[in-house]
């Protein structure tokens, strides 16, 4: 039976992993526990300039193209 290139890839892949977790007993079954306070005690408290600015941004857009959606809709509907 013939086997194209992604099978050939797919199994060299499937093998080698299924290998190094064999190997590595120690961390087999091991629970995961990655919680960490401090990255939550350094996050910025309120807005960003970047939040500001995004926010004036988009402001801008929908101010500015109001009176021209509105002529829109009054001229056509």
């Amino acid at each position: 039976m013939r086997s194209n290139a992604s099978e050939i890839a797919t199994g060299i892949l499937k093998r080698s992993a299924y290998q190094s977790s064999y190997n590595n007993k120690k961390t087999r079954g091991r629970v995961v526990h990655f919680e960490n306070n401090i990255v939550a005690e350094q996050q910025p408290q309120g807005f960003t300039t970047e939040d500001v600015l995004w926010a004036v941004g988009i402001w801008s857009v929908i101010l500015t193209l109001s009176p021209v959606v509105l002529f829109y809709v009054l001229m056509v509907a």
